[in-house]
């Protein structure tokens, strides 16, 4: 992770980090093996960048935290999900670009 604006969180803190989160919160499932998902990074990135203060983002890492990959049915990476209010709002799966992992949020921000 480059930027500041993105928290890595784990099974011990994502229902405080996401399912109580005061703000929408866009939850990146990677894992540093797999390539599409350190492709989808810099972008993951421009998007926390850009919407400081309104949208929060994560990342989890589905190796090192597999209760929270599997509580969500975590299947394939890179696996995009947007939460509000401690539930799913949008989600997407594979490597997108930027105006489709804009789409999961615009609407909630």
């Amino acid at each position: 992770m480059s930027s500041a604006n993105v928290k890595e969180v784990s099974d011990a803190t994502f229902e405080a980090e996401v399912l109580k989160a005061e703000t929408p919160v866009l939850v990146d499932f990677w894992a540093p093996w797999c390539g599409p998902c350190r492709a989808l990074g810099p972008t993951i990135d421009a998007i926390a960048d850009e919407n400081t203060g309104k949208l929060k983002v994560v990342k989890v890492n589905v190796d090192d935290n597999p209760n929270v990959a599997a509580q969500f049915g975590i299947r394939g990476i890179p696996a995009i999900m947007c939460f509000n209010k401690g539930a799913i709002a949008n989600q997407v799966v594979g490597a997108v670009p930027k105006d489709k992992l804009e789409a999961l949020f615009n609407t909630l921000v």
